[in-house]
């Protein structure tokens, strides 16, 4: 990486390496396939839109998925995608745009939140329970939490989900028989939850301008706060885990979560100065590597060590909204509030 302190080309990357179109409509999700074969971009129209990472100039597939708006969209276990919509749906969308329907909730129910795991589990939350899915799609369970589910994970090994709520977050073991819940406290609508890569903590933002998280080894609370704005996005690095990268500042606001930290720690910022605020940011799969987007458009890419910036896409298409790197970090999608998407193809030359 070099650094750059200008923005005068800062689209040369997605010139020379990728493709943009304007979509018409607000980019709430964007991720790949499993296998990378495919990346898609759920908007708030009720569309899903296909493109292929090896030839992102080419057409991308148009799917009416949703009658209404898509509401969240995962990469599904193998290959494909699962997408949440206000019309009550969970969709599976494969990656050549075949799609069938997992759940039908009905119409006055929303599929807010859903997530899936390499083994074939998905979990989908509809107000305030989180239904657990098999491999076969067969429906295994559905846990009911005290209030709507603002956000749901499963850990790494696929072995308990977690879900955040009002004044807390649950952990839940997926076989367990009892389905009594591990009940995080915390005062305060909790949102978006992640689960540490290595499962020691889980992290959910709040619908104040903070983080909490928790140690599960003796439920320690971790309050990271002082931003600006509300945090809509926050990714943990690859491998260990060893950054939590966030948005809802200026810049880049990295907590370390290795030698005792993050109390007692301040955090590390990157990619900041200018009072523009980051709104999304995604950690590279492998290398300590982040990616962000800000309110104006903004896209680039931050390496951690040496604190060096490279320009993805140029500001000015609206405020980003929905960022991804592929499974093995060669490719980056984005999409706006505006509509436009971006691929991109990092390992070209």
């Amino acid at each position: 990486m070099s650094e750059t302190d200008n923005l005068e080309d800062a689209d040369y990357i997605l010139r020379t390496r990728g493709a943009g179109h304007e979509l018409g409509a607000w980019a709430i999700g964007a991720a790949f396939s499993a296998d990378g074969k495919a990346a898609g971009f759920a908007l708030g129209d009720g569309t899903v839109h296909l493109a292929d990472p090896k030839a992102p100039e080419g057409a991308w597939r148009r799917l009416e998925a949703h009658d209404g708006a898509c509401l969240s969209m995962v990469a599904d276990a193998g290959s494909g995608f699962l997408s949440g919509g206000d019309d009550g749906k969970l969709l599976r969308i494969a990656a050549d745009g075949t799609t069938s329907t997992l759940a039908n909730f009905g119409m006055m129910k929303w599929v807010e939140h859903v997530a899936s795991h390499p083994s074939g589990l998905r979990a989908a939350s509809v107000g305030k329970v989180v239904h657990v899915f098999g491999k076969d799609g067969a429906k295994l369970k559905a846990l009911t939490h005290p209030s709507s589910v603002g956000g749901v994970a499963f850990d790494a090994k696929g072995k308990r989900v977690a879900a955040g709520h009002y004044n807390g977050a649950s952990v839940w073991f997926v076989n367990s028989k009892d389905d009594n819940p591990k009940v995080l406290p915390w005062k305060g609508s909790h949102q978006a939850t992640a689960f540490s890569p290595d499962g020691t903590h889980v992290v959910t933002a709040m619908q104040e301008n903070a983080l909490h998280g928790w140690r599960l080894a003796d439920q320690q609370d971790m309050r990271m706060s002082g931003y600006p704005s509300k945090i809509k996005s926050f990714s943990f690095t690859g491998g260990k885990g060893r950054w939590l990268a966030t948005a809802g500042a200026d810049c880049i606001v990295l907590w370390p979560f290795f030698a005792g930290g993050p109390m007692g720690k301040p955090p590390l910022e990157l990619a900041g100065g200018d009072g523009v605020l980051c709104t999304q940011v995604a950690c590279h799969p492998q290398h300590e590597v982040v990616a962000a987007g800000f309110a104006d458009g903004l896209v680039l890419m931050a390496e951690i060590g040496s604190g060096k910036i490279v320009p993805v896409a140029a500001p000015g298409r609206g405020p980003v909204s929905a960022l991804a790197w592929s499974p093995t970090g060669t490719h980056l999608a984005f999409g706006t509030e505006t509509g436009f998407c971006g691929l991109v193809d990092l390992s070209r030359r």
